[in-house]
């Protein structure tokens, strides 16, 4: 399994994602317990709305395809999805050590 990183950019529509944020996370959980989400949240601060995901996954497609179906982005209040992979050099996250 390889990790990746997935960077979200949020669109304007706060309370869209207000809206559909408890079904959003329900999501993340799910695949949270399923082994395919590590990480997963929202940026601080003053930059444009957005969130990491850390997910790990047979490619990078196969991730997105999986992630095609959150909430947020069926509502199309993803405005940028990226995603890349991620060597871990130091330190450990869950279930990978």
């Amino acid at each position: 399994m390889t990790t990746f990183a997935i960077q979200y950019v949020y669109g304007e529509d706060a309370a869209s994602r207000d809206q559909h944020r408890s079904e959003h996370r329900a999501f993340l959980r799910t695949l949270l317990d399923q082994g395919t989400v590590l990480l997963s949240g929202p940026y601080g601060g003053d930059g444009a709305a957005g969130a990491l995901i850390i997910a790990q996954g047979e490619s990078a497609e196969a991730v997105l395809a999986v992630f095609d179906d959150d909430p947020f982005r069926r509502e199309g209040l993803v405005a940028e999805r990226s995603i890349r992979p991620w060597d871990i050099v130091i330190g450990e996250l869950p279930g990978l050590a």
